[in-house]
């Protein structure tokens, strides 16, 4: 585990602010204590200090995983955020998106969300905002981009998709192995 070089801070950043806007500080100080995030094997873990500092004394060859992984860098220089972070965002997120019980399946098998799929969305969504997808019972359920603003939507059709899908609880079951 080693600390994140600046390429990679500003590019775990960058995708976490366009979910938690400003709120990205309140993710690495919390009141239990600071966190940090950490690389290994080309995964971004957001761990506890104090147990990364126990880790530290471990040789790195058998540490599997430590604290939640957030997601990966692709070989291609990108930030992939894995849906183990949702629990992580879903409390600081600013613009979410709920969706009918009869889409919820839909969704959770890796598509995107219809305008007839849609129960609600948060006021003043920009287009292009990362969202956190909601059952009707305030469950989270995954998250996504907006493909359309709150404004936009009143007036699609209900075959427009108004959020394109990035990852949902789902893919606990269908790729469990790439998850750790």
């Amino acid at each position: 585990m080693r600390p994140l070089k600046n390429e990679e801070t500003v590019l775990v950043f960058t995708k976490l602010k366009k979910y938690i806007g400003s709120n990205v500080r309140a993710l690495l100080e919390r009141s239990d204590g600071l966190y940090c995030f950490r690389l290994h094997n080309g995964r971004i873990y957001y761990v506890k200090e104090d147990i990364m500092k126990f880790a530290a004394t471990l040789p790195r060859d058998n540490i599997v995983s430590l604290g939640v992984c957030f997601g990966k860098i692709t070989k291609g220089g990108k930030f992939l955020l894995h849906i183990t972070a949702l629990d992580f965002l879903h409390p600081y997120c600013q613009n979410k998106i709920w969706i009918k019980e009869s889409a919820e399946q839909n969704f959770m098998y890796g598509n995107h969300v219809y305008k007839s799929g849609l129960s609600r969305i948060s006021e003043n969504t920009p287009k292009y905002a990362g969202v956190v997808v909601l059952s009707s019972k305030d469950i989270p359920l995954g998250f996504g981009v907006a493909a359309k603003a709150t404004a936009e939507c009143r007036h699609a059709d209900p075959m427009d998709i108004i959020c394109f899908h990035q990852a949902d609880i789902g893919e606990y079951v269908r790729n469990e192995e790439a998850l750790i």
